[in-house]
């Protein structure tokens, strides 16, 4: 981003055009950052509950104020069991110096609980590390060289902005597009082909699709004779899937699975580049680790790894040589092993936790809004008898159970150094303004809690540009011809990777056997299906029939184009844009229960409900409907959101969330 100044104050944001994949081109929620930057509800002094928590009313107070009674409830529920105190985050600052690093360090020294960041994509990062070694994915850029392109579970135009842009040169110079995601999203749209199979089958598609490669002898045997490890388990495995079986499954026909098999394998084997874009939506499912697994098996049976535009990419974030260690410092345990709390289970654990948890620190996410069954996740930040501490921009669902809010730093106010998990460049963040208000960086908020809270270690004296010294393994190979310094002036630097590279084309893949792991050693020895197999949703109408009794649709509930989950919600022109809740419903069943386009309906099921305007089209399938989200609660006009019917069942590996496994009814709202 290009940030234009005068007087202090921001007045121009617009992407830098020297940038090479994001090429002067924001998407459309970070082209309104300044609205948000400066947004008449930003929070910029410490607040104090003075109501019931969730009514959201609050008292100014000073930092001194805030830190000292802060420090003295902490110190209580610590003498008493510092596991007893739990951070939560995610990733609504995303850096390595404002996500987890002085935050970590706290919570090291404090003894308090561990947090399972798994909401967004464990089970899919785990399945990469089985499969290829890690979040190891190809080099975007040369996706505007590949020849046939699968977007599988991706609606690039929303969350891949850049990818599309070089997706669309790929089209101009003859490149076919094929997107897989169970209703036609902005980006299916615009493919050649929409293939929609049903929710939490994407591994069971895979499947048949090798049944096809094996039967047809569509296969690279030269690279998975070199290159893989555990072909014929694999193939004992996708002989169980023929593509009347895996049709059965998916909701697709036999014929498209077929003819998806045959195109994807020829494209490869004429020497075409054929690349995979994968995305993390399609592993929030049971079966969502193995899903991935599965996938990640395609390029290795066709070769399409031996083409710098071809393969796959789920992140890229591997490439990275983060020196977390230096940044978290998981030293100051001091030998204590803390429980480890899940915060996709976070409704569950604040009810039920054994011993329970007392505190709570809130930073970079919006566990409110965005946890899964979100009646349980409020009745938890209800108890009188939780001690809340939000770290915040705006009074969010989540804020408003606080019992502190302290004011961050966005992006424009503070430093910070970012990896990425969709190109090849480190990218340093250099503050273009002041902090507003009273705001501070996460960094010196954990600071100063941690001077409050009597900690002397020297590593609480250190300075941001003392973390960003030790981000990186600055002396990996990647990182050659890159310093602090440098990244800081330039900006961004490409890591020092080959130019059309194609890095497992010749194998030497980062497992334990340097292979592709068809089967793994690594997940036979933890219990695990070392074999990819389809593993059936939680909740479907095929694994579940008594239950589709009574709540017969599928739901997925995708960030919608204008919102980053819960993030810029409250951005008057992005909500505006947005309008309203709504649910994409399929003609035939919307007509078999009376609603018509523009109808508010209800969506329930046991866990609870929501209200949304009805959309119908053929844009879902029958027995699915979407509803985009995240909305913030109380922007609703039921102030209620998707997650009132989410489960907290979790992935068949990684403990992930299952947001796009569930079954509701809907109906016109009374």
């Amino acid at each position: 981003m290009q940030v234009t100044v005068k007087d202090g104050v921001a007045i121009k944001i617009v992407g830098n055009a020297e940038h090479p994949t994001t090429a002067g081109t924001l998407c459309t929620k970070v082209a309104r950052y300044l609205e948000r930057t400066y947004h008449a509800e930003r929070i910029l002094h410490p607040l104090k509950r003075i109501g019931k928590k969730g009514a959201g009313r609050f008292e100014r107070i000073s930092w001194e104020q805030a830190l000292n009674e802060i420090s003295a409830r902490l110190k209580t529920i610590a003498a008493e069991d510092p596991e007893q105190i739990v951070p939560y985050s995610y990733a609504g600052t995303m850096g390595l110096i404002q996500g987890e690093s002085m935050s970590a360090r706290f919570f090291h020294r404090l003894g308090a609980a561990r947090l399972a960041r798994t909401i967004c994509a464990e089970a899919g990062s785990l399945a990469m590390r089985y499969t290829v070694g890690g979040s190891f994915g190809m080099d975007v850029e040369q996706f505007a060289h590949s020849k046939l392109i699968i977007f599988w579970g991706c609606n690039a135009v929303g969350s891949n902005l850049h990818l599309w842009a070089l997706a669309q040169e790929a089209k101009r110079n003859g490149a076919r597009l094929i997107a897989i995601d169970p209703y036609r999203s902005l980006t299916a749209e615009k493919c050649h082909q929409h293939i929609a199979p049903m929710p939490g089958t994407d591994a069971a598609l895979a499947l048949g699709m090798m049944h096809v490669l094996i039967t047809e002898n569509l296969l690279d045997h030269d690279y998975i004779k070199q290159y893989t490890l555990g072909f014929d388990a694999l193939r004992e495995r996708a002989l169980q899937y023929p593509p009347e079986k895996a049709a059965a499954l998916t909701g697709l026909d036999a014929h498209t699975i077929i003819s998806l098999a045959r195109e994807y394998a020829q494209s490869a084997l004429r020497g075409e580049a054929t690349a995979i874009r994968l995305n993390y939506g399609m592993q929030r499912v049971a079966g969502g680790g193995n899903a991935v697994r599965a996938i990640a098996c395609l390029p290795a049976l066709v070769g399409a790894w031996r083409q710098p535009a071809g393969g796959l990419l789920l992140s890229a974030s591997g490439w990275f040589p983060v020196n977390h260690d230096a940044l978290e410092r998981p030293d100051l345990l001091a030998g204590r092993s803390p429980r480890t709390i899940n915060m996709s289970t976070i409704g569950n654990d604040l009810l039920r936790a054994n011993p329970p948890i007392k505190a709570l620190i809130v930073y970079n996410s919006n566990p409110v809004a965005v946890a899964p069954e979100s009646g349980s996740v409020t009745q938890g930040f209800a108890r009188e008898d939780l001690f809340t501490v939000v770290l915040e921009h705006f009074q969010t669902d989540t804020a408003d159970y606080a019992d502190y809010i302290l004011p961050a730093t966005t992006q424009l106010e503070h430093q910070d150094i970012h990896k990425s998990y969709g190109h090849w460049y480190a990218l340093a963040n250099n503050a273009a303004i002041a902090p507003l208000g009273e705001a501070k960086p996460n960094t010196e908020i954990f600071r100063q809690l941690a001077r409050a809270m009597g900690f002397t270690d020297p590593c609480f004296s250190e300075t941001d540009e003392h973390l960003t010294q030790q981000a990186y393994d600055w002396n990996h190979p990647h990182m050659q011809g890159i310093t602090p310094a440098s990244l800081q002036e330039k900006g961004w630097q490409r890591l020092h990777l080959p130019a059309h590279h194609a890095p497992f084309a010749h194998g030497n893949f980062p497992t334990p056997s340097g292979k592709c792991e068809f089967y793994s050693e690594r997940m036979a020895a933890l219990g695990l299906e070392p074999v990819p197999d389809h593993v059936p949703p939680h909740e479907s109408a095929q694994s579940n029939p008594a239950l589709a009794q009574c709540y017969p649709l599928s739901i997925i509930s995708p960030p919608a184009r204008n919102f980053l989950n819960s993030s810029f919600v409250n951005v008057e022109s992005l909500r505006a844009t947005e309008g309203e809740p709504h649910l994409e419903m399929h003609p035939d069943d919307a007509a078999n229960r009376g609603i018509s386009d523009g109808m508010m309906v209800k969506i329930e099921n046991a866990r609870g409900h929501f209200l949304a305007r009805a959309r119908v089209s053929d844009r879902t399938r029958p027995g699915l409907v979407v509803a985009l989200s995240i909305w913030w609660k109380k922007l609703a006009s039921d102030h209620k959101n998707a997650n009132e019917v989410t489960h907290q069942k979790l992935t068949d590996f990684g403990a992930g969330a299952t947001f796009y496994d569930v079954l509701v009814e809907v109906s016109a709202a009374v």
